[in-house]
């Protein structure tokens, strides 16, 4: 990790700029490359991730881990984390107030970062990201910019869980992003 992330990271511990922190096992910051060109961006820890300490470790990252090797990527050469960084109760939407007191750090992790590309999953990682009421199925498959970095919504993997006809989908969009790593696009 870069010290740059570390010291991000370390002054996250011990954060009560929400309510989360009343129910939190663990602050799950994010994981992988810190010079990663691409970066997956999910809403909220679960309660396997709020167990672990890590990002996307349950039914929904073992789905994002093989979307990463589908992409001929490893987990390792990627960068992970969530909009906000404390699992919400009953793994219920964060509030506007929970995504307000975290997004600073998001943002701190994509300045240091620096990739090249990031997947948003799922329509709450899209709308704070670009405070955007817009649904994921109208955004999705559609590069969009933040802060001169392209952007390519898709759905969540716990949403292809539940629906796995949108699989097709994330493939088209994933394949997308394939291509603009590789300059192609």
């Amino acid at each position: 990790m870069s010290d740059f992330l570390l010291k991000i990271q370390k002054d996250l511990l011990g954060c009560v700029k929400c309510e989360l922190c009343k129910f939190r096992t663990s602050i799950v910051f994010g994981e992988g490359n810190p010079q990663a060109k691409l970066m997956f961006i999910g809403e909220a820890p679960g309660k396997e991730e709020d167990k672990a300490g890590r990002p996307f470790v349950g039914n929904a990252g073992k789905l994002l881990t093989k979307m990463i090797h589908s992409m001929h990527l490893k987990r390792e050469d990627v960068y992970i984390c969530n909009i906000i960084k404390c699992r919400p109760p009953l793994n219920r939407r964060p509030t506007v107030v929970e995504i307000l007191a975290c997004i600073p750090v998001l943002i701190k992790q994509i300045d240091s970062i620096k990739p090249e590309v990031i997947v948003t999953l799922g329509a709450c990682a899209y709308q704070s990201l670009f405070n955007s009421i817009e649904s994921i199925s109208k955004v999705a498959g559609i590069w969009k910019v933040y802060q001169g970095i392209s952007v390519m919504p898709t759905y969540h993997p716990s949403f292809l869980l539940r629906c796995p006809k949108f699989k097709k989908y994330v493939w088209r969009d994933l394949k997308l992003v394939m291509d603009k790593l590789r300059g192609d696009i």
